[in-house]
């Protein structure tokens, strides 16, 4: 399931560089870094990820999905707080 989650948000943001950690099959936590949100609301980052992936919320066993979106600039600022 977490390889299906990265590919239908790379289908939209191919540039996009995505982590997806599945701790239980269902609940899921993703970190998606894209040079495409630049100038964009972090809502509509979020949108932009959630859309890509509606299907999956309704067909398969993804329950829920914790998101984090970041630019390359604020990634590189910021990285330092979820990666030890």
């Amino acid at each position: 399931m977490k390889e299906q989650i990265e590919q239908a948000i790379l289908a939209v943001l191919p540039d996009a560089q995505v982590h997806i950690i599945d701790p239980d099959g269902a609940h899921f936590q993703g970190l998606v870094i894209s040079a495409s949100f630049i100038g964009m609301p972090l809502l509509k980052q979020h949108k932009l990820v959630m859309n890509a992936l509606k299907e999956k919320f309704a067909t398969d066993t993804v329950h829920a999905l914790q998101l984090k979106t970041f630019t390359p600039e604020k990634w590189e600022a910021q990285k330092s707080n979820y990666i030890n």
